[in-house]
């Protein structure tokens, strides 16, 4: 089951086996506890709830503090749901832990990108601006708003606004190394989100196909 919750720790490099020198992102990752496995007979589909980061029980409500009493786990903040079947996974109350995950396979990341607050649209469209001489005086502003006789904002313009805070996706992040003993796995890629923030990481959906190296022949091979 290659699935499991962490939390970004920040960036480092590191050699690799081959010789490169990398960038990587610190994740802690895991380990997670299995809360609970949904079955299509039960609940329409299958799925694993993995359960990470220990809480006290006094942080948590009677209802969270009542699902993790009932299978007999100790209390956790954060709670996922992963949609896979369930031939693999754990049964409830094991554990997933980083070691699941090998040495150059490839992950999707999932986490909550950095807050900008109101942004114009040159930082959050990467709009070009104005010119910068002549007297003009739109080095920064958004130029146009389209149909002036439409009365309205045109729904999809790219406009200045809230910039961030947004659920992001990033595929095909290589494991450089997973480290069981500390819980943590480095990842070769852009893993969204800030420093402490939550991070799903998955086995990749869409890997990237393997090179085909076509051997041509010498010249004159074949010549007699």
């Amino acid at each position: 089951m290659k699935n499991i919750i962490g939390r970004k720790v920040g960036m480092t490099s590191v050699f690799t086996a081959d010789g490169r020198y990398v960038p990587v992102t610190v994740i802690e990752a895991g380990p997670c506890t299995v809360l609970q496995r949904k079955t299509a007979d039960s609940d329409g589909y299958e799925s694993v709830a993995l359960a990470f980061d220990d809480a006290r029980k006094n942080a948590l409500t009677k209802p969270q503090g009542g699902r993790f009493k009932k299978v007999g786990i100790a209390p956790k903040k954060v709670v996922r749901e992963f949609r896979r079947s369930l031939d693999d996974a754990p049964a409830v109350g094991g554990t997933v832990s980083v070691d699941v995950f090998k040495e150059g396979e490839r992950v999707d990341v999932v986490g909550i990108s950095k807050g900008h607050g109101f942004s114009g649209g040159i930082k959050r469209h990467n709009f070009s601006g104005g010119g910068r001489t002549h007297g003009s005086m739109i080095h920064r502003q958004p130029a146009s708003n389209g149909d002036t006789n439409a009365g309205r904002v045109v729904k999809g313009s790219r406009r200045p606004g809230h910039y961030g805070v947004d659920r992001v996706t990033h595929q095909n992040l290589e494991v450089v190394r997973a480290d069981a003993e500390r819980n943590v796995l480095l990842v070769r890629g852009p893993v969204p989100g800030g420093r402490h923030g939550l991070v799903l990481v998955t086995a990749a959906v869409r890997p990237p196909k393997p090179k085909v190296v076509v051997v041509k022949p010498a010249a004159g091979a074949g010549k007699k």
